[in-house]
């Protein structure tokens, strides 16, 4: 039998020597030593040492190192990257896993965000920020208007598409002024139609609560609406801007056309909510033009009238006055009773004759320039509107 090896390595007696018969290298003497039971010319290969074979698997990097720099770089939860990257620290250093830059980085992130995020809330930045946020998650519709604000709009038209305004001051020019805002229903989009019908109905009836005294308003002050389209409906807007603007293309407003109970002292506010109880009913005329088409629609119009014009002089006379105004009211309030009487009989007409008959004598009786002196000394305008048609005065008292 052969005996092992003994152990340790191989110490030959004396160097290597090639044979005589092998011709020298062509390049000259190998660069690398010979090694113990290895060949001529080539290296020996040394073991690998414990920790770094060929084979071996990297530690894993810290979870709590990402998730810090993850909030750091988006600096939504400052405090939570913070936490986390001082947690993850701790960890790297107990367990043995990678991930220090990420950790490190994450927290001086973080703590850069809450000192960032405490300045905003200082300020009042985090409120207008996150107004911000609203605005965009209405589908980029950025016209988040409240009553009251004025505006312009990129290209100063009050028609077409517009998708952005810019907010400016009442007092001097501009594109628009808001006076109401309506909040549709939920449920799908009720139609291009069906959404401008209903902003025309509801933005003329509120304009009165805006503006209440009509003559105040300019003639050349229409009434405008800004409504959802399909595309921001779908995002979540159901609101319609009910808005005072120019009639005339291109022309501005200047100046607020608010005057309610904000601006408006008790007395000349009731004087105008008596004013609308006959404004109102005036409004409610039929649709047909001539008596002889709906006699029994004018009638039961007229009796609307009479009723309002008793109602109004009932609360004209119910209110406390100054002293200087007591004389014109008291004087307009027997006007509207005179007048009241008229209409009431023409609600009675058998014909339509009869009802032009007292149609007309009641109609003069309310005529506007009959209120210009109770205005004045309550201190409310005195330039009384003109019809549509521009021949005259309105009926609107």
């Amino acid at each position: 039998m052969s005996l092992p090896p003994p152990s340790g390595p191989h110490q030959p007696q004396e160097p290597f020597q090639p044979p005589r018969s092998q011709p020298p290298e062509p390049y000259g003497p190998s660069p690398y030593p010979q090694q113990p039971g290895g060949f001529p010319g080539l290296p020996a290969y040394q073991p690998w040492s414990q920790g770094y074979r060929p084979y071996n698997h990297p530690a894993p990097v810290n979870g709590l190192a990402i998730a810090s720099l993850v909030l750091g770089v988006l600096c939504c939860l400052p405090g939570v990257g913070l936490v986390l990257g001082l947690a993850g620290l701790r960890q790297i250093r107990r367990r043995g896993e990678r991930g220090t830059g990420l950790a490190v980085g994450g927290a001086v992130l973080s703590g850069v965000g809450l000192v960032l995020w405490g300045v905003l809330l200082a300020t009042g930045g985090a409120s207008a920020l996150w107004h911000g946020f609203e605005d965009g998650a209405r589908g980029g519709r950025t016209l988040a208007l409240a009553e009251g604000e004025c505006f312009d709009t990129p290209g100063g038209a009050l028609s077409g598409d517009t998708y952005d305004v810019d907010k400016v001051s009442c007092a001097g020019a501009h594109d628009g002024e808001v006076f109401a805002t309506v909040t549709l229903p939920g449920g799908s989009y009720p139609g291009d139609d069906a959404v401008a019908d209903t902003a025309d109905e509801r933005c003329w009836s509120l304009q009165d609560g805006y503006a209440m005294d009509g003559w105040a308003v300019p003639r050349d002050v229409d009434v405008y609406f800004l409504t959802p389209t399909e595309d921001s409906w779908a995002a979540g807007d159901r609101e319609i801007t009910c808005v005072f603007g120019s009639a005339a293309e291109g022309e501005d407003l200047t100046g607020s056309l608010r005057n309610d109970e904000t601006v408006l002292d008790a007395d000349q506010v009731a004087y105008l909510k008596a004013a609308h109880v006959l404004n109102a009913a005036l409004d409610t005329a039929p649709d047909e033009e001539y008596v002889e088409d709906d006699l029994p629609g004018h009638r039961a119009w007229a009796g609307r009238v009479s009723a309002a014009l008793g109602e109004q002089a009932r609360m004209l006379r119910a209110h406390d006055w100054p002293a200087g105004a007591r004389g014109p009211v008291a004087e307009l309030a027997a006007g509207l009773d005179e007048a009241r009487a008229q209409w009431a009989k023409a609600a009675k007409a058998e014909d339509a004759d009869a009802f032009y008959e007292h149609y007309d004598t009641g109609y003069d009786l309310i005529d506007p320039s009959q209120a210009v002196a109770a205005r004045k000394a309550l201190g409310l305008s005195t330039t009384v509107p003109l019809r549509e048609d521009g021949a005259g005065a309105s009926l609107e008292v």
